[in-house]
């Protein structure tokens, strides 16, 4: 017996060898990130070019900066680079559904615009991504921010929010909001939809039946704009968001298929 969710360690390999596209898609989401976005794609291109077949999907999540002229500008000595462009601004989770919807590549990886992520830790989870993958049900790596370089009210805010929801939720992930993560594409598919769902995927990953774990990754502080969540703004959308999960998982069930 097998669950029927999970996507076979054997199959996932052969699909990615035999994959003519890009291997890889990373994905941003970003909104008014015009002074952050060009200096962080150009780190990406850097750590990438000569390791993977990739691409980058930046989904511009309906800016009122300069940021699309920046990304015209970069998109000239880009190759791998594709830009979408929201009308109105979605939100976070929104844009990153665009992006991974529009991805060609089998493993997504997604980090955040404001350049805080380090992208040379993107190897690093590929490699874990992969091994695990590889020889098991794993479907995610989630970065876990070591020495957070960011104001201290949004230190402890997030502390207090990670332990709240790992208590409710047993996802077993330390820092479900590290915007840096790699995980299979179509598992990402298979989950519930809902906005803000991306500060959640660990435990919709667990509640289909497939493996998550978590890899210490850098924190930067930020070099240009400003944030664009306010604290107590999150901690009551989130608390309502966790309740939502909850319902989620109590109402899940997974049929076990004899083949």
């Amino acid at each position: 017996m097998k669950k029927s969710p999970a996507i076979s360690s054997t199959r996932a390999g052969r699909a990615e060898t035999a994959h003519s596209g890009p291997a890889v898609s990373v994905v941003i989401a970003a909104k008014n990130e015009a002074e952050a976005i060009g200096p962080l794609l150009d780190e990406i291109e850097a750590v990438l070019d000569g390791r993977e077949a990739y691409e980058i999907i930046v989904v511009d999540d309906g800016s009122t900066d300069t940021m699309l002229d920046v990304l015209a500008g970069v998109a000239v000595h880009q190759p791998h680079l594709r830009v979408i462009r929201h009308k109105k601004s979605c939100g976070q989770s929104a844009g990153v559904r665009t992006g991974i919807l529009a991805a060609e590549g089998r493993i997504i990886v997604t980090l955040d615009g404001d350049g805080q992520n380090d992208p040379a830790d993107i190897p690093g989870l590929l490699e874990t991504y992969r091994a695990g993958a590889a020889t098991g049900d794993l479907r995610m790596v989630a970065g876990q921010r070591v020495k957070r370089q960011d104001v201290w009210i949004k230190r402890v805010s997030s502390k207090i929010a990670n332990g709240v929801r790992s208590r409710l939720l047993r996802d077993s992930t330390p820092d479900t909001g590290c915007g840096l993560k790699v995980f299979d594409r179509e598992a990402f598919l298979r989950l519930p939809w809902f906005d803000h769902m991306h500060r959640f995927l660990p435990a919709l990953m667990l509640r289909e039946g497939y493996a998550v774990v978590s890899a210490p990754v850098g924190h930067r502080p930020r070099s240009a704009g400003v944030s664009k969540y306010g604290t107590w703004d999150r901690l009551w959308v989130g608390i309502v968001d966790i309740l939502g999960v909850a319902w989620l998982q109590s109402r899940a069930k997974r049929p076990e298929i004899i083949e």
